[in-house]
């Protein structure tokens, strides 16, 4: 049971957010789609080996989209319209028929019943949405119990040339449309998430992926 304080975040405000990913839609699978491109290889083939329904909160452009196995229904949700477009598109032009849906909608405010999907995945977006905290509580309820909860995202630290990075960089999150200070702590707020792996991901370790396991 996760019950550590969420650390204090700048904030992300939703319209701010649309903006910044506005700007990225168009150029965002030569740029940072090329940067996770082997994270999202190795993510997919984890959450490939469940099966039923799937959700992806942060769909993005759909780079996971063609990973996802044929056993495995597919849900997915993005607060960017503009990148929800090129990931219709990425599935029209692939075909890929286990894609049930991709609906425009807030991660931190997810429409769904609970205990709708077998497996949430959340990859590169929790230091994007504006309740990061909400959004990994959202993602437990819509999770069946026994269910996995897949999260990969950047968690900053607070030392070294890195950590003098990311202070850096923090005052221009809003333009970036992500947090470059995002510590691990604000993810592990949930008391129906249990923890039960942390794996570096590709390239380099930048990325980390967490894997929870949904109780009660």
């Amino acid at each position: 049971m996760l019950t550590k304080d969420a650390p204090r975040l700048r904030d992300m405000p939703a319209g701010d957010v649309i903006k910044a990913y506005r700007r990225w839609a168009p150029v965002y699978d030569a740029t940072f789609g090329r940067l996770v491109r082997d994270g999202v290889k190795q993510a997919t083939t984890r959450v490939n080996s469940f099966s039923g329904r799937l959700l992806e909160a942060g769909v993005g452009t759909g780079l996971a989209l063609p990973h996802y196995g044929p056993q495995l229904s597919v849900t997915g949700i993005d607060f960017s319209a503009d990148m929800l477009r090129r990931a219709h598109a990425r599935v029209s032009k692939a075909g890929n028929e286990n894609i049930e849906s991709l609906v425009e909608m807030d991660a931190c405010n997810m429409t769904f019943a609970d205990s709708t999907f077998d497996v949430s995945v959340a990859m590169y977006v929790l230091t994007v949405v504006p309740e990061p905290q909400k959004a990994m509580s959202e993602l437990a309820r819509v999770t069946k119990p026994g269910g996995t909860v897949l999260v990969v995202n950047h968690f900053s630290v607070d030392h070294g040339m890195r950590g003098a990075i990311e202070k850096g960089l923090a005052k221009h999150a809003t333009k970036l449309g992500w947090r470059p200070e995002f510590p691990v702590d604000t993810v592990l707020t949930c008391d129906k998430l249990r923890l039960v792996s942390i794996k570096s991901v590709k390239p380099l370790g930048f990325f980390t992926m967490l894997e929870f396991r949904r109780i009660g």
